[in-house]
């Protein structure tokens, strides 16, 4: 039986000068996670925020908060994160050369932990570490920046991921271009966690937002049914 479908939008297409509002509107609106993307300009091309949003948003939402950090180092920011309120928290298996201690640092944390990997780089990376996640986040673009065009290809490598994980607790997630569209592709796949920015964030307030997440969820959930 596949796993539920989760949308987590990502805050980093939200008005930033509201945005404890756009946190509560997407809540509001039944999004299941919210997904924070961390940037720090150095491992990708694009600085967003730290661990100050965290703590800031962290009171207005009693939603998961799905923290994706796209930063080298990582582990010397994961107690930050942690104590801010994150939920789950992913690092990039490109990210440091010790992936497996950054998995125990945030479960001894406390927190759930995930890995993500960019388009370029095979799931092999994933072969002794699967036992330390509750989580896995494919790009299905390059990560940096909101609005990037889906990469087909990746879908090939979400189902050997899949299979990988066989009967293990672990959410596979997508994130980049997840539309009504394409989001079908990732659940026929074996996703279940869609990372939705434009494609949620182009509504207007809580009535848009909703009616957006809910085609999102609605062709999933139809994909993993076919």
């Amino acid at each position: 039986m596949p796993r539920p479908v989760l949308i987590a939008p990502s805050i980093l297409a939200a008005d930033f000068s509201r945005l404890g509002e756009e946190v509560r509107a997407i809540d509001e609106a039944g999004c299941d996670w919210v997904h924070v993307d961390v940037m720090d300009g150095h491992f990708v091309p694009n600085i967003s925020f730290g661990a100050i949003a965290v703590e800031a948003v962290r009171p207005v939402t009693k939603k998961v908060l799905d923290v994706h950090l796209m930063i080298a180092p990582c582990d010397p920011y994961l107690e930050q994160f942690a104590k801010a309120g994150a939920d789950i928290i992913t690092v990039h298996a490109e990210a440091g050369p010790h992936l497996d201690r950054s998995l125990q640092a945030i479960r001894d944390l406390g927190k759930k932990a995930g890995v993500s990997l960019n388009p370029g780089t095979p799931e092999s990376v994933l072969d002794y570490v699967l036992d330390r996640l509750d989580l896995i986040l494919v790009m299905s673009v390059n990560p940096g920046f909101g609005g990037q065009a889906f990469i087909p290809a990746v879908a090939d490598k979400v189902r050997r991921i899949k299979a990988m994980i066989g009967d293990r607790n672990i959410d596979l997630e997508v994130d980049g271009g997840m539309t009504p569209q394409t989001a079908p592709l990732m659940a026929a796949a074996g996703a279940n966690v869609f990372v939705a920015g434009s494609a949620v964030y182009t509504g207007e307030g809580v009535a848009g937002y909703r009616s957006n997440i809910t085609a999102i969820r609605d062709a999933a959930e139809a994909a993993q049914k076919d």
